[in-house]
């Protein structure tokens, strides 16, 4: 392997798939901001799913929000239905895996609440009946997929398809939407800056 091509290969890849997806996502970008926007404003949360890495993406944007993305300010409401492994394991060995999410939305969102289901295939049997509870509750389904959508193209209010198949690149641009959407609600909700740190701890 020449390392040498093989990064120029990769970041040439990449950065095709990111300028695809610049003109594709202005219009669902600014939807799910205004979604958001609204949930939080009206006292609601926003609810990140998705198994493996999607999993490990919906924490990482529950956490941009509770805690900061750029600005010191004031908590969004967010949360991830992949860190409780009592609430996945009990659900997986009693109601079955695909019913792991859908259990947790139909327990915990209620209407105008966002739920934010990331899957690179668009398939992922879990997600997709996590979007069917939200529907059932009166939540807004945002789904973060790859290239057509999958399944969650007809079961989502807001769809943002990444125009890719290679799940990598994919996941890539799943994470700076993310971040866009969490740089966005920091200058539309115009929170309240923090006077102080809580707390005396650091990283």
């Amino acid at each position: 392997m020449n390392i040498s091509d093989f990064v120029q290969q990769a970041f040439a890849n990449h950065m095709a798939t990111a300028e695809a997806t610049a003109k594709s996502m202005p219009e669902p970008l600014a939807r799910w901001v205004s979604a958001c926007t609204t949930s939080i404003t009206n006292g609601g949360k926003i609810l990140f799913l998705g198994n493996g890495g999607s999993a490990a993406d919906a924490q990482h944007l529950a956490t941009e929000l509770v805690v900061r993305y750029k600005d010191d300010r004031a908590p969004i409401a967010a949360i991830a239905l992949t860190t409780d492994t009592s609430m996945i394991t009990a659900a997986g060995n009693d109601i079955g895996y695909d019913n792991v999410f859908a259990r947790q939305v139909a327990a915990l969102a209620k209407v105008g609440d966002v739920v934010v289901g990331i899957s690179t295939s668009g398939n992922s049997e879990n997600v997709v009946r996590a979007m069917t509870a939200a529907a059932e509750v009166g939540a807004v389904r945002v789904a973060l997929t790859g290239e057509g959508g999958g399944k969650l193209a007809k079961n989502s209010d807001i769809l943002l398809a990444v125009p890719d198949k290679v799940t990598a690149r994919i996941q890539e641009m799943h994470i700076l939407l993310g971040h866009l959407l969490c740089e966005a609600l920091e200058q539309e909700l115009e929170l309240v800056t923090m006077p102080q740190k809580i707390g005396g701890g650091s990283a």
